[in-house]
């Protein structure tokens, strides 16, 4: 057991790892009322979430997935962070799971010149919201989201991050 984290990209091997932590935590944790079926991304990330400016990761300890985050490129160098979800074990800051998982993406943002990364949330996720907004995300109504925005039917709390803003934070 040598209890590092590693973050890295997402690999068929992890397919069912990954689909089993999220649902777990949508459906036993939060009891959203979503399936698999609801949510086809999880059984094809390569060719929804690794193409173009987009990407998938995971955390992992002694090879277990402990955490996922993505993003989906949306077009006009936008993206939408998905799927952002850490093993209730490891979430807070004796891990850094979930920061150490959105550094990797605003990483990857900066480094793919995306503008902006959006993303939408349940409301059952207060956490989630202190968290996004502890880490430069600004609330954004709706109607204010662009049009090429993927809405996910459960979500219903929306923020954004321009990435020229998460420099300053990020880099601090």
């Amino acid at each position: 057991m040598n209890n590092k984290l590693i973050i890295e990209e997402f690999s068929g091997a992890y397919q069912k790892q990954v689909s089993e932590l999220i649902l777990h935590i949508q459906q036993k944790e939060y009891s959203i009322a979503i399936t698999k079926e609801d949510q086809p991304d999880l059984l094809k990330i390569p060719e929804f979430y690794q193409i173009g400016k987009g990407n998938f990761w995971l955390a992992k300890l002694d090879n277990e997935v402990i955490g996922t985050i993505s993003l989906l490129d949306i077009g006009h160098n936008q993206v939408a962070l998905r799927k952002m979800f850490v093993n209730k074990s490891y979430r807070g800051s004796t891990y850094q799971v979930a920061e150490s998982l959105l550094n990797k993406a605003v990483d990857w943002a900066q480094d793919h010149a995306i503008q902006t990364i959006y993303l939408g949330t349940t409301p059952q996720f207060l956490a989630a919201h202190r968290f996004y907004q502890k880490n430069g995300f600004i609330a954004v109504d709706r109607r204010e989201l662009p049009s090429n925005f993927p809405i996910v039917k459960v979500d219903k709390v929306f923020y954004k991050l321009k990435i020229e803003d998460s420099k300053s934070l990020h880099n601090s």
